[in-house]
């Protein structure tokens, strides 16, 4: 443990409570919302996942790192977590696919981190208080008084009324082949993935079904879709308040209107509810880690999956509805979390549209829920086989 009269580094959250430390990572100072992830593995994965963009992950598993850090693995070009919390970060990884340290990549990518905190009792106390506005101060940030480092903290913006996804979206379109990621036969589809903060597993998943992926910026509009010669629209993860999406929700109701078929995961589903007039709404400390369990309800079985949100949307998780849009038709909840009974699927029953709350790419995670990419390539080809006959 750090044993210096002045800590190195401090973990301030809005409420007040600090947390001393040391340093991890680059030295400095760094603003976002504190979020607890429970995986035990699949750090590297975490911190460059887009949908953590302005957040401050705090990984419950207390030691990590072991395994060091590769080029194979991170699910974009950088990190984008705001800043990290570990109890403990290993100093020697060993794994035969490890170039570097974790410690050494957050210094690259300019990521302020703490260690050596009770992130046990940090993780209690933000699933009784909620996620909230917090900020690691190192060095000689970490020696100003608390008094100016809460009203520092206090000062940024909440994750509430935020729009983020413009900020981790790609620039310029790209293009997933099939060829290379093991497809053989012909193409199947295309397939239009519009990027709010993807994950490069997820359009690869698609890719390894035959669907040949034309991954859009976040701003692509219905006439972009139909120029790429899409015949399905998938819409990604991604980061900030689904109640600002405005143009993406209404580009899903465009979508939906001229008969596309729909998949969408994570901010996705959220775009997806609200495009049907569903509300949604900030959960108290959000779903995080690789090991959250989902009923299907159509199958009774359980599904261990990979999850990261921190809004749900609201739907009775009982028998069918008429979307409050009414000309989508009925729309039932397939999936809900059962730890706290919050909505985790949706499926429109009149149109070909469905979503799950999670990371069915499973990066890193458990593979319970690949099937649903299989499900959205049938969906493709059955309705090709309708616009045939």
């Amino acid at each position: 443990m750090n044993t210096q009269s002045t800590p190195d580094a401090v973990l301030v959250l809005e409420d007040g409570t600090v947390f001393p430390g040391r340093a991890y990572g680059k030295v400095g100072t760094t603003l976002g919302e504190a979020v607890f992830t429970t995986g035990m593995t699949g750090y590297q994965e975490t911190l460059t996942d887009p949908s953590y963009a302005h957040q401050i992950v705090v990984q419950t598993f207390p030691h990590i790192g072991n395994t060091g850090v590769n080029d194979e693995d991170p699910e974009s070009t950088r990190i984008w977590a705001a800043g990290y919390v570990v109890r403990e970060g290993s100093r020697r990884p060993s794994n035969w696919r490890s170039v570097r340290t974790l410690e050494e990549d957050l210094i690259a990518h300019d990521v302020v981190g703490i260690e050596r905190i009770d992130t046990r009792a940090l993780t209690r106390h933000l699933r009784e208080a909620g996620a909230m506005k917090a900020g690691i101060f190192s060095g000689a940030a970490a020696a100003r008084p608390v008094r100016e480092l809460v009203d520092q903290v206090k000062d940024q913006p909440a994750m509430a009324g935020r729009k983020i996804s413009a900020e981790v979206s790609v620039d310029e379109p790209y293009f997933v082949e099939p060829a290379d990621h093991g497809w053989s036969g012909e193409v199947r589809h295309t397939v239009a993935a519009i990027d709010l903060g993807i994950k490069a597993m997820t359009p690869v998943r698609l890719a390894e079904r035959g669907m040949r992926v034309h991954v859009l910026p976040h701003d692509a509009t219905l006439e972009d879709i139909k120029a790429s010669g899409a015949s399905g629209v998938f819409f990604s993860n991604g980061p900030g308040d689904p109640a600002t999406a405005t143009e993406q929700i209404e580009l899903v109701r465009q979508v939906l209107d001229a008969g596309i078929p729909y998949f969408g995961i994570c901010f996705g589903n959220q775009i997806l509810g609200r495009a049907l007039g569903l509300d949604t709404y900030k959960l108290r400390f959000g779903h995080r880690g690789i090991n959250q369990p989902v009923m299907v309800k159509d199958t009774g079985k359980v599904e261990i999956t990979s999850q990261n949100h921190g809004f749900a949307v609201q739907a009775p998780l009982q028998g069918s509805f008429t979307a409050p849009v009414e000309r989508f038709g009925q729309v039932e909840v397939s999936h809900f979390s059962l730890n706290d009974q919050v909505v985790e699927g949706l499926r429109c029953l009149d149109i070909p549209a469905f979503s799950v709350q999670y990371h069915p790419e499973a990066a890193s995670g458990p593979h319970d829920a690949a099937n649903l990419f299989d499900r959205f390539a049938d969906v493709l080809d059955s309705t090709a086989d309708k616009d045939n006959k």
